[in-house]
């Protein structure tokens, strides 16, 4: 159990929260959802006491250990794999190296024996004797294999790294667990194995993400954070959205029918106040009014941008083939004679742990990198546009956004581009920010609005979530099902697989899986599963 008594943080006269008060029980899991700067990370620093509140005080009970999953990639870049994570449980990793230094002396006196005693008791009652197995069995559900347990964490890539602390924070079973964007950096198969593991875990857990399929399989609580204040749901994100849509339905109905009976009451008063006989009729009718309270309907902080892509021109029936294409990069075979054809009907999901062999063949078909052999031709009506994974070339510049956008624009006027950005959540004087100092979030933004400009009716994306808030994930997600075109695109967001993808493709280190299937579908498959695994 977490308990927040009167939170309040203030950044100068600007108030992020004010007198939050929450509890999180056992046995529970809490999505915390909430429009981008809603302070959704900055609360778990406060619940972590990384950050303290301006007023207010965070209670824990008695003898509950927390654990949190860090975001600094590079923090124990000097220790061993199984040592980071072991240390996780930071009680008992102290313990283990105590033992270790008295148990190494030449010289072992009495009160070392009586010391050791001591924590060989307490080593015991933690479960210390499972807790390297305990540990290589996290980092091996994560696909970081025995070979990497003893290796020191500044060896392992990035990506590992990010398992690694996963399993630091999930380590010793912690009686609350806080876990902010868990699924960020991981690949299919450890973020279904997480889910499985949180949906098993028995005590309290806190977690942000912007996935929502992943919010929907482990939370039994959604926690709405606007305009600094928090409130409980119970039940799963699908289930808030649902049932917060209805309230404000039914306060909206429940304020259509206070107006029409407050008219009702003017009109009557207006008629009859003059009249002596009725003037008893139309006081009453006047205190009646008087007691009718419209409900408040306080607009949420969440905005969402229009996504819509139109293509200029209907693509035809020929839009893609891939004939033999490889490229090697660094030494690395990435794309081996990979072919395959595209229909013009096709909305094509490029999933798996193998990314770099997706992002090098965006590059290829977007023009931007050459293949070492093989080709590939796109069809005569087709038209392409391209978002990057990493789309930090695109922005040195000190252009404007407005400035930036306009070569793509169908007109060359900058009171139109601004227009269209408005659309995209750039208000008033946002346009003429430059493009080298914006967010990445913004960046995205701008991205898609270069390809709703271009009209193109082919749509090559890499990731085009990273950095986008829940709101923005859920407008592009419905503009890519609307749009009639064709789409190839690479994703970690489960949720927007499913729904966009009709044809799944899968690279793997030693080859390449084309199914015409849902999302769902194919991990459920059998068949696909032992091919995954021949493969990999």
């Amino acid at each position: 159990m977490i308990q927040a008594t009167n939170i309040s943080l203030r950044f100068g006269k600007k108030a992020l929260f004010e007198e939050v008060n929450i509890k999180f029980t056992e046995g529970n899991c809490y999505g915390i959802i909430g429009a981008n700067g809603a302070g959704k990370s900055t609360f778990l620093k406060i619940l972590s006491g990384e950050l303290d509140p301006t007023t207010g005080e965070i209670s824990m009970g008695a003898n509950e250990r927390l654990s949190v999953l860090e975001q600094d990639h590079f923090k124990y870049d000097d220790q061993i794999v199984l040592d980071t994570v072991i240390a996780g449980n930071q009680r008992l990793y102290d313990i283990m190296k105590e033992k270790d230094i008295i148990y190494a002396k030449e010289d072992f006196t009495e009160e070392d024996g009586i010391r050791a005693s001591e924590l060989e008791a307490d080593f015991a009652a933690m479960n210390g004797w499972e807790a390297e197995s305990d540990a290589a069995s996290l980092l091996n559900a994560l696909s970081i294999d025995n070979s990497e347990h003893e290796k020191v964490m500044s060896e392992l890539p990035d990506t590992d790294k990010v398992k690694v602390l996963l399993a630091r924070a999930l380590f010793g079973n912690p009686d609350i667990l806080l876990l902010d964007e868990p699924t960020n950096h991981l690949d299919l198969d450890s973020i279904r194995w997480l889910e499985d593991f949180l949906i098993d875990f028995e005590n309290t857990i806190i977690v942000v993400s912007h996935d929502r399929y992943f919010l929907n399989k482990v939370c039994t609580h959604t926690v709405d954070l606007d305009y600094g204040k928090m409130q409980i749901y119970a039940g799963n994100y699908d289930f808030w959205y649902e049932s917060s849509q209805l309230m404000i339905k039914q306060m909206k109905e429940a304020n259509k029918k206070k107006e029409e009976k407050i008219k009702e009451l003017q009109e009557f008063i207006q008629r009859f106040s003059a009249n002596a006989s009725k003037s008893k009729q139309a006081t009453s009718r006047k205190r009646a009014l008087e007691k009718i309270e419209l409900d408040t309907l306080r607009p949420s902080s969440r905005k969402y941008p229009y996504v819509d892509f139109k293509p200029d021109r209907e693509i035809g029936n020929e839009v893609l083939t891939v004939t033999d294409l490889s490229k090697t990069i660094d030494g690395e075979k990435v794309l081996d004679h990979v072919s395959f054809t595209v229909g013009h009907d096709d909305k094509i999901a490029f999933v798996g742990s193998y990314g770099i062999a997706a992002t090098t063949l965006f590059q290829i078909l977007s023009g931007e990198m050459e293949p070492d052999e093989g080709d590939y031709k796109w069809g005569i009506t087709t038209s392409n546009s391209y978002f990057p994974k990493d789309n930090t070339k695109y922005f040195d510049s000190n252009d404007t956004i407005v400035d930036w956008l306009m070569p793509f624009s169908p007109e060359k006027d900058a009171t139109f581009v601004r227009g269209f950005l408005g659309r995209m959540l750039f208000k008033g004087e946002d346009g003429l920010k430059k493009v080298n100092v914006l967010s990445g979030g913004e960046k995205v933004r701008v991205m898609l609005s270069k390809m709703m400009m271009l009209g193109s009716n082919v749509l090559l994306l890499d990731e085009p979530t990273n950095h986008l808030d829940m709101e923005s994930i859920t407008s592009v997600n419905n503009g890519l099902i609307k749009f009639p075109g064709v789409v190839l695109f690479t994703s970690q967001d489960h949720q927007f697989i499913q729904t966009i993808a009709n044809r799944i493709i899968e690279f793997t280190p030693n080859g390449m899986i084309d199914k015409v299937t849902t999302y769902d579908e194919y991990l459920d498959s059998d068949e696909m599963a032992r091919k995954r695994q021949a493969l990999n």
